[in-house]
């Protein structure tokens, strides 16, 4: 939860699909913008392997790249906006977030918060690490994450999001790189981003049942706004 928070329980119904694919086609029109071809545009690639694995229909996604590279006449515009603030009960997070309109978004982020708190720039991400995080599955039942991190170059690695995987941690500048040597070292890459680590996470053995349902109900209301793309939360577990 650390690394990047996902609700709990949230299945692969129509409308949760069609939001994952909505945030997937952004991120593949930010990256298309240095080019429509995934061999020479790593970001893009990427995303696109990202996409994929997540069955996302072929044409939604040769459209977002040709959208995304400027090919079909339309002008994409999104701004990348990072919002900083807490939780109920002082958890601190940073959400991410991709808008046509960024007045929209802020004043959505000023209601969303109101259970929480809404810090300035700067408030929260000195508490976040910014590093590439790739999550990957073994190949086989005895590969070793530690020597797969090593060897492709990660800093470290940690269980990943789903049960089985394992979360690599890298440089930012290294994302493309360690994402291309894992294979080699018996790991499938399932998904790969730069993403904020919490320093300092809050353990939610210090939170009452009453007060993580609180934290977990705020969390699940910014995931679910339209120009969310990704949401930090410093909350161990």
């Amino acid at each position: 939860m650390g690394a990047q928070w996902k609700a709990k329980g949230k299945d692969l119904a129509a409308n949760a699909r069609g939001r994952v694919f909505g945030k997937l086609s952004k991120d593949i029109m930010i990256a298309a913008r240095n080019g429509a071809d995934p061999a020479s545009n790593a970001r893009l690639r990427l995303v696109v392997e990202q996409a994929r694995k997540l069955s996302m229909p072929k044409e939604t996604l040769d459209r977002a790249i040709k959208k995304g590279a400027g090919l079909t006449g339309e002008t994409v515009h999104f701004e990348h906006v990072i919002y900083e603030g807490f939780a109920p009960h002082q958890v601190p997070l940073m959400v991410e977030c991709l808008t046509d309109n960024v007045n929209r978004t802020a004043s959505e982020m000023r209601v969303l918060f109101r259970k929480g708190q809404l810090g300035s720039a700067g408030s929260v991400a000195w508490d976040f690490d910014h590093m590439g995080m790739i999550e990957a599955e073994p190949l086989a039942a005895d590969a070793d994450p530690e020597l797969a991190a090593i060897e492709a170059g990660a800093q470290d690695f940690e269980p990943g999001h789903e049960e089985g995987t394992t979360l690599f941690l890298t440089d930012p500048a290294d994302l493309d790189l360690v994402s291309r040597a894992l294979p080699a070292q018996g790991f499938t890459v399932l998904a790969a981003k730069l993403g904020y680590k919490p320093k300092n996470p809050v353990s939610p053995a210090a939170l009452s049942t009453g007060d993580l349902h609180e934290v977990e109900a705020f969390l699940a209301a910014i995931d679910a706004n339209d120009d969310v793309q990704n949401v930090y939360v410093g909350l161990a577990g």
